[in-house]
């Protein structure tokens, strides 16, 4: 065992920390919690968005994604042949990434956005990535924020209401879902002639979240629903509790904005990974890891973005990563990349987990011809060096045996617009 290997162990920071059976078990505990309102750190939300409609041809709608850096808006609609037609993506900032925003300010900042589509339709469907309570008419509450957005008087507001009053349209019908909403059924529509058990949602950018599909019967928190039907449960994975932090998880989980709050999404969502990583090699270098010269200015080390800490150990434009300047040897070039890479195998095995109750959890998929379709999205997930090879590796290990259940992953482009417009066109 190598030194960084010894260091990852000693702080319990490695995937060999990583108990999958237990995790996947209390994953699935806070799951029945959250639908039968006990407490839990899975909200379980209802959406009563239902992903068995279908779609009407040749009808727009404005199909709006905000997500954990950019907000985008685009004409959507599906022509004869039912194939997706996208008009006019605009690109902008989330706003009240950098600053705190008001509740006016925020709101006024998307109607802004929005300005060139408000004679597109009468129909909006809204990508909205945070945690939101979802009422019957489909607009929602702001529970909280996640992603390091700041603008707290938005909190306890009614999200869609709010939007459309700053556009002066309070006439259209607004349909507000999560990313991973949208996306579980953009990759429901891009697979449409192919039978699955199932289908589930997942994103892993900048935050993490997991959506699924819910029989209402097991939903007992919710009165007044048909109990002969489904709908669509946003999971909130990222504030899952019940994974170990280490103490470098909680020595960096104190430097976000919100301590203790989504600790899961923290250990290695886009967001936070790359801060993570700066704790642990601040730590390494402290306890003597590192050559003195790299110590010194691991010391001055501003947090590294996850793309930055990826590029390192990927070797893409070393010449320009902050690290390579700040690791002065080989040797604490070789050191500093292990620790990374040990992190992002422990993340692996930690999404491996999450997605594998959430399979066991929809209670299908147990023959290769009915296999649970997972629409996964998110830079970070296919990005991430060797992430995805190593996830599917410890999830096709918990999936045998006993467990034995069947799946298939699908990237889906453009899936929170086209699963905006989806939920515009069917709810």
């Amino acid at each position: 065992m190598n030194k960084a290997e010894q260091f990852l162990k000693a702080h319990k920071m490695t995937a060999s920390d990583v108990n999958i059976q237990k995790l996947v078990s209390l994953f699935l505990s806070e799951m029945e919690n959250g639908l039968s309102g006990k407490e839990s750190s899975l909200l379980m939300l209802p959406t009563y968005i239902e992903a068995d409609n279908e779609v009407v041809a040749n009808e727009p709608v404005i199909a709006i994604d905000a997500g954990g850096t950019n907000f985008r808006a685009a004409k959507v609609y599906f022509d004869e042949n039912l194939k997706l037609i996208t008009e006019n993506i605009q690109h902008n900032k989330m706003p009240a990434i950098d600053r705190e925003f008001s509740k006016k300010e925020f709101f006024d900042t998307l109607a802004g956005y929005l300005t060139d589509f408000k004679t597109v339709s009468d129909k909006i469907g809204f990508c909205f990535s945070y945690a939101v309570e979802i009422y019957p008419n489909k607009d929602g509450k702001l529970i909280e924020w996640s992603k390091e957005v700041k603008a707290d008087e938005v909190i306890g507001e009614m999200v869609g209401e709010n939007l459309l009053s700053a556009m002066n349209t309070t006439e259209k019908q607004l349909v507000l879902m999560n990313d991973t909403v949208s996306t579980l059924l953009a990759g429901k529509a891009a697979t449409a002639g192919k039978e699955y058990g199932s289908y589930i949602g997942f994103i892993l950018g900048t935050g993490t979240n997991t959506s699924y599909i819910e029989t209402n019967r097991n939903i007992t928190k919710t009165d007044g629903l048909d109990k002969n039907s489904s709908q669509i449960i946003n999971i909130e994975s990222g504030n899952f509790g019940g994974v170990s932090q280490s103490d470098l998880d909680i020595a960096f989980d104190n430097t976000t904005k919100n301590p203790g709050r989504y600790p899961f999404e923290k250990m290695f969502s886009g967001g936070y990974f790359g801060g993570l990583c700066t704790t642990a090699l601040k730590v390494a270098a402290s306890e003597g890891l590192f050559s003195a010269e790299s110590a010194k200015e691991i010391e001055k080390l501003q947090e590294l973005s996850s793309e930055e800490v990826n590029m390192f150990v990927c070797s893409i434009n070393l010449d320009e990563n902050a690290l390579t300047k700040t690791l002065s040897t080989n040797e604490d070039k070789v050191t500093g990349a292990k620790i990374i890479k040990g992190l992002i195998e422990r993340a692996s095995k930690l999404v491996a987990a999450n997605l594998a109750a959430v399979i066991l959890k929809t209670g299908k998929a147990k023959t290769p011809e009915k296999p649970v379709l997972m629409t996964i999205e998110g830079t970070t997930f296919y990005k991430l060096k060797n992430f995805q090879e190593m996830f599917e590796e410890y999830l096709q290990e918990f999936l045998s045996g006993e467990n034995q259940r069947y799946y298939e992953i699908v990237e889906v482009e453009n899936s929170s617009l086209l699963g905006a417009a989806i939920a515009a066109l069917v709810n």
